[in-house]
């Protein structure tokens, strides 16, 4: 069962392919007017709405302003290479399986003594440990403390080493199997752009390629920031983070291929609307205006707005307005009426948003499986991949249709990786503003343990969803077809992704910046 991970995973070890080359045409689409679809007016003006002054002492989070200006946005250079491209035309690479596992094995089930000193060969091996499934523990555990204490060891005496050793660092601090593929595609570059690596024309052509894909994210983005600008959201709702460009790099992240534009500014709407309403519940509403809000959503009635107040009012008819009109989208080019789903989506993480906030209010602290069971439902992974699933595109059918309604184990496992890594990167700043649930402090006050001891505990759960999620990969019986899974796994990567060393979507840092930078503002260098 490794050996088959291995080889399905093998595009993530080795990285030098040329996405732009093997892209298919996208599926048709019909762009429609506001007038095709049920289109409520909710036009705003450039300034702040004014807000109500009630008795509540309405919640901040301090969130800082968007780096991202609309301005800057728009003026992102976009680089077209195509007929240089054209001119270096090359087969990509295909990765060799190197280990079975077992081969590393002497026979009194020990590692043999040649694999230490064969650095390259270790590295394979840890790597090829993290695509493990259930049952699978005891064999490629053992690989993974093996390799990982002998790794470590090389650590300390890398000096004269700078190329191996710097794939050993990178590796140990996430594997290859977790990372988001796309910032890995140009960390692998960059690497071997440093090394003496001989296959300069291969090279040259995964720059090129990178450049290109690159300049297709810049349009999507352009557009998008011309979506978000004319919205005017950002201006209305002034308590909620304003992530546009946090927005689109998780799709970028999730489904990068030049072929795929549609899908990813339907996602960077979702998402963005996401992390509005998240706000609204963590921060700005009060607890009656929560489930007025839910109730709404819940009932999808346009007829139910005028009850609520003015700034979830605009919330609301924006989203009305862009679910709604994605939704006429699919009916019309494709004969399916997705609006029960796309709502049933948006009415569970509502849901879910609500139980955290009388929580919240309540200073109530949950047991771990309470929280938990509600966290994967609210950390928006079930609202992103049902829209995603529509926007890919694909074919529509009963068997996924009813998987995505009742939560299919890729949707959960996947979910339940983004809410351990959101809460890893998010609890210290939650408890600060006064949030009393999350996975962390829910573990310690149930077993009376220590912060590391929860932590570790988090960690040891997204490395059991992780099994699960490889699991699926190899299912042949999955009511998903390759691509979807592959998505949805990707989702579980932006989450390891953006809380790897904090916050990078509610509060940005320096490396998150670069990383942003590298991904989309800054094409590889040719020279």
């Amino acid at each position: 069962m490794a050996v088959h991970l291995m080889n399905t995973s093998l595009t993530l070890i080795h990285p030098l392919k040329c996405d732009f080359l093997k892209q298919v045409p996208p599926p048709r689409r019909v762009r429609t007017t506001p007038a095709d679809a049920r289109w409520v007016s909710c036009s705003f003006s450039s300034t702040e709405f004014p807000m109500p002054a009630p008795n509540y002492q309405r919640r901040s989070a301090n969130y800082k302003p968007t780096t991202w200006t609309h301005k800057f946005l728009q003026s992102i250079k976009i680089d077209h290479t195509d007929e240089e491209y054209e001119k270096l035309k090359a087969k990509k690479l295909k990765e060799e399986v190197r280990d079975v596992f077992k081969y590393f094995m002497d026979d009194n089930g020990h590692f043999k003594r040649y694999i230490q000193n064969d650095i390259k060969g270790m590295l394979s091996l840890y790597e090829a440990a993290y695509l493990a499934l259930e049952g699978e523990e005891d064999l490629l555990d053992k690989a993974l403390v093996f390799t990982s204490e002998h790794l470590r060891d090389f650590q300390s005496k890398m000096e004269g080493y700078y190329g191996i050793a710097e794939h050993v660092s990178h590796s140990l601090e996430l594997p290859v199997h977790r990372r988001m593929s796309r910032l890995e595609a140009r960390w692998f570059i960059e690497a071997l752009d440093k090394s003496n690596y001989i296959n300069s024309k291969l090279l040259e052509l995964a720059k090129l390629d990178f450049n290109l894909v690159q300049s297709v994210h810049q349009r999507d983005l352009g557009d998008m920031s011309m979506w978000w600008n004319n919205l005017g959201l950002s201006n209305k709702l002034s308590f909620a983070r304003d992530r546009l460009m946090e927005c689109f790099f998780w799709t970028v992240g999730m489904v990068f291929q030049p072929q795929f534009s549609h899908c990813r500014k339907g996602l960077t709407k979702v998402t963005y609307f996401i992390t509005i309403i998240d706000d609204i519940y963590d921060v700005y509403g009060t607890l009656d205006e929560l489930e007025q809000f839910t109730n709404l959503v819940e009932r999808w009635d346009i007829d139910g707005v005028a009850d609520l107040p003015d700034y979830m009012r605009l919330c609301f008819l924006a989203l009305y307005n862009t679910i709604n009109e994605m939704a006429y989208d699919t009916l019309k080019e494709r004969g399916e009426n997705i609006i029960p789903y796309l709502t049933k989506a948006w009415a569970d993480i509502c849901k879910a948003f609500l139980q955290e906030a009388k929580w919240s209010c309540g200073k109530c602290i949950p047991t771990f499986e309470e929280y938990l069971e509600n966290g994967w439902r609210s950390v928006s992974g079930v609202v992103i991949l049902t829209h995603t699933y529509f926007l890919l595109g694909q074919t529509i059918s009963k068997q996924p249709l009813d998987c995505l309604k009742d939560c299919h184990q890729l949707l959960r496992s996947s979910s339940i990786i983004f809410r351990l890594c959101n809460d890893l990167g998010t609890s210290s700043a939650e408890i600060l503003r006064g949030e009393s649930a999350n996975s962390i402090t829910c573990y310690m006050n149930e077993t009376r343990c220590s912060e590391e001891v929860a932590r570790a505990h988090c960690i040891s759960l997204i490395g059991k969803a992780w099994k699960e999620l490889n699991r699926i990969l190899v299912d042949d019986d999955s009511p998903f077809d390759e691509f979807f899974v592959e998505t949805a796994i990707n989702l579980a990567r932006m989450a390891q992704c953006t809380y790897q060393y904090g916050d990078a979507h509610g509060a940005p840092d320096a490396t998150s910046k670069n990383r942003v930078r590298s991904l989309i503002i800054e094409p590889i260098s040719l020279a």
